[in-house]
């Protein structure tokens, strides 16, 4: 057995390679029989197979051939009949593709199958009988059936053989198809009264090796005189039918004639055709010679027919011609759409001329009929590339964007050039996979947000959004608050941003009197690999709330001294007597005040101007009018709610200041100060007594303890070692306390007066350790007054030295 293999390979523009490769194998291979190394003759890897998921493609429902990506061969899958699949077709080839994957390319495979001798010579008939007149001439001629062979070439029938051989010969006669036409050629004349019935035998045999024959049996009677044969008007009849033409339809009409008489000229014709193909779908009349249709013809089975017609009279001389009937065309066949590979699933980042589909397109019809033209459907960035031979790649044509597009439906239409067009279509859907290309946008290219002071730390001040075009994990936004400060703190001591819904979260409380605005920038970032991000400014406003109350800058209140206007009688009205400052730390609203008299001793003299805080005379000042008077002015803000601030005004109608520092020695002190002052004397009275108890206390017990320390050791005769408590030193045998303590009294000889006088110190206690005895303490007080006036009030601030 020989194999022959014919290599062509050729690349394409589109991306995908296209090669063309055939084997030649005898039929009736056994199963598994190799065919050839498909691997080696294409120059591919059996790592490739195998990674590209190799594997045939087949129109046919039928596979013969299987490929096995292991080894990177060819083997025979199904037993291979080369006369089932072919029949008298040559040369009889089986033709498929190998399609591999990632990148997607094919290669065309052809495997003709070559014949071998497996079929003998057959008749149609085993016995052929003739009736033949003894008054037959020499040279009569009788037309035998012929034998058929399934095979082809060689091993079709090559040879006929007539036995015996006394009467008759065999006679042949080569057609311009490579068939022979046999014939019975009288030799002798036949004498009926001498032998009545021949028996005959011919033999067909083929070419093949080892030669195989069949036979037929001829049996002749012989008949009385019948002496003229039919002849046909034409050896040869040639006609047209277009396929698919209806039953009964008249294909051509052959005429004989027979110069006989009776039933001698009668003539019966006849189709002898040895195939069965013909004979079920043409039949002759027997009387008048039409040949009709009895079934339907079809183009794509048989282009052209010749049939074998016989005319016969009684007396059983015969005649033969043949009629050829050539079959038209007709546009019957759709254009059939054969997907070989497809992708249903295309990255977007996709480069250009990315082969998605592999088509193949077969129309059986010939000629115009079977020109195909395929196109497939606008306004797809795809585009269809002719490879060979009806072959066709669907490619990439331009970019493709998932967010704006994330299915194809690519309608893919053929059609053919008959007359009418006869079309087929299919819809590829594509789905486009999405690639992490798109960045987070937000949907504001800054942010400003409000809140008011004081809120509530942890407070939801606002939420950022950003939308990502990309899809899934893609899409998936996180928001990062990015690294800065706000005069000096980190931005996190201020707001945090929820990775999660963007919502920003007040960290602390704020402070609109310490910060009024603040900018900081969220970075939104994608889920993808590498991720993608952008980011945006977000500017805070704090807004002011009245939590701060008016104060008053003029008149300074003091505690302990009196400050007090002074309006001369001859004041006219709408003198200028003082005016009220006021501030309030708060913004807007909330900082404008207002000033209302709240409290005066005489409402009638004095008012305050509600906005400027001016105090004037609304009358003309009088001897009645009392020389002191106290005005209570109140400063409230504009805030909701308001806050206030009260001042007192002390002002003094006089013309002459002794006159107002003898009227103002007895102003009255105010209660509440001198409340306060009682509270905190009798305080600190409590506080030193307690101490002084408790300092003796500890003294009394430091003696004691010493002295049971003494007796233990005088009576242990333990030697005695003096001990001197801290911070005391012996000094020529005395101790001496190191501490001297002074005084410093500060008296004033009246608080409603604004000078002050200061005394030195008037006392010294000195404590004097004795040494010759224990634990006693002598105190040594020397005590001078400095007090003018018993009932001055004092303020006592203690220095010590050391």
């Amino acid at each position: 057995m020989t194999r022959q293999v014919l290599l062509f390979v050729s690349l394409l523009s589109v991306g995908s390679v296209f090669g063309q490769v055939s084997y030649t194998i005898p039929e009736e291979m056994a199963k598994g029989s190799l065919v050839g190394n498909i691997a080696h003759d294409l120059g591919l890897q059996t790592k490739r197979l195998q990674s590209g998921k190799a594997r045939i493609y087949t129109r046919d429902s039928d596979e013969y051939i299987e490929l096995n990506r292991e080894r990177g061969v060819l083997l025979v899958k199904e037993r291979i009949d080369r006369e089932a699949l072919c029949r008298q077709t040559t040369p009889c080839a089986l033709h498929f593709q190998v399609i591999l994957e990632n990148p997607m390319e094919f290669y065309s495979v052809t495997v003709q199958i070559t014949d071998i001798n497996d079929n003998a010579p057959t008749f149609k008939r085993s016995e052929m009988k003739f009736k033949i007149s003894e008054s037959a001439i020499t040279g009569a001629k009788f037309v035998l059936e012929r034998a058929v062979d399934l095979d082809v070439g060689i091993n079709g029938v090559h040879d006929y053989d007539l036995k015996p051989s006394g009467n008759f010969a065999l006679k042949l006669h080569n057609n311009a198809d490579g068939n022979k036409n046999v014939e019975m050629v009288l030799q002798k004349p036949l004498d009926r009264e001498k032998e009545e019935q021949i028996s005959l035998v011919l033999t067909a045999v083929d070419g093949g090796e080892p030669q195989m024959s069949g036979t037929m049996l001829i049996v002749i009677t012989v008949l009385d005189i019948n002496d003229n044969a039919p002849v046909f008007t034409q050896s040869t009849y040639k006609a047209t039918v277009t396929e698919n033409s209806p039953k009964g339809t008249v294909v051509a009409t052959v005429t004989a004639s027979d110069a006989d008489q009776g039933s001698n000229g009668k003539i019966t014709y006849s189709i002898t055709n040895s195939i069965d193909d013909e004979r079920k779908v043409f039949e002759v009349n027997e009387e008048n010679g039409e040949v009709t249709l009895i079934r339907n013809i079809d183009f794509e089975e048989s282009r052209n027919v010749q049939i074998n017609v016989l005319a016969s009279d009684e007396g059983g001389l015969t005649d033969s011609c043949k009629l050829i009937v050539d079959v038209q065309d007709v546009n019957d066949n759709r254009p059939e759409i054969n997907i070989m590979s497809k992708s249903n699933v295309i990255s977007e980042d996709a480069k250009l001329n990315t082969v998605v589909t592999m088509i193949n397109i077969e129309d059986e019809d010939t000629g115009e009929n079977g020109k195909v033209q395929c196109f497939i459907s606008e306004n797809v960035p795809f585009f269809l590339k002719a490879s060979s031979n009806n072959f066709y790649s669907l490619v990439t044509d331009s970019e493709l964007d998932r967010e704006r597009a994330s299915e194809y439906n690519i309608t893919v239409t053929c059609s053919d050039e008959g007359v009418p067009s006869l079309s087929s279509s299919v819809t590829l859907t594509l789905q486009i996979s999405d690639v992490n290309d798109n960045a987070p946008v937000f949907e504001r290219s800054s942010y400003e947000a409000y809140i008011v002071e004081n809120n509530t730390p942890g407070l939801s001040v606002f939420t950022v959004k950003a939308r990502d075009a990309d899809w899934n994990q893609n899409a998936r936004v996180s928001y990062i608050l990015e690294d800065s400060s706000v005069n000096g703190v980190p931005v996190s001591s201020y707001v945090s941003v929820s990775a999660d819904s963007g919502v920003i979260h007040a960290v602390r409380s704020f402070d609109y009197e310490q910060i009024k605005d603040f900018h900081f920038r969220v970075k939104a970032q994608d889920g993808g690999s590498p991720p993608l991000s952008s980011n945006v400014t977000v500017k805070i406003l704090i807004q002011d709330q009245n939590d701060n109350p008016p104060q008053v800058l003029y008149p300074v209140q003091t505690g302990g001294s009196l400050v007090a206007e002074m309006v001369p009688r001859s004041a006219d009205v709408g003198y200028l007597v003082t005016k009220v400052v006021a501030v309030d730390v708060d913004s807007g609203q909330n900082a404008w005040l207002s000033y209302k008299l709240q409290k005066a001793t005489d409402r009638a003299l004095f008012e305050v101007g509600l906005q400027n805080g001016e105090i004037r005379t609304i009358r003309q000042v009088t001897d009645k009018d009392a020389v002191k008077q106290r005005l209570t002015v109140i400063v409230e803000d504009n805030g909701q709610p308001s806050r206030s601030a009260t001042v007192v005004v002390n002002v003094a109608v006089a013309d002459s200041f002794p006159e107002v520092l003898s009227e103002f020695t007895d102003f009255p002190h105010d209660k509440e100060y001198n409340d306060n002052l009682t509270f905190y004397l009798v305080l600190a009275l409590a506080v030193v007594s307690f101490l002084f108890i408790t300092c003796l206390v500890v003294i009394i017990s430091v003696r004691i303890y010493r002295w049971r320390q003494s007796r233990i050791l005088y009576q242990s005769s333990l030697p005695v070692i003096p001990y001197y408590p801290p911070r005391y030193s012996d000094t020529l045998g005395t101790g001496t306390l190191q501490h001297v303590y002074n005084y410093e009294v500060c008296r004033t000889t009246d608080s409603r007066k604004s000078d002050c006088k200061f005394g030195r110190a008037g006392s010294q206690n000195v404590l004097i350790m004795d040494p010759s005895s224990t634990g006693t303490m002598q105190r040594l007080q020397s005590e001078k007054s400095i007090l003018d006036e018993p009932d001055s009030p004092l303020e006592v601030s203690p220095s010590v030295t050391k």
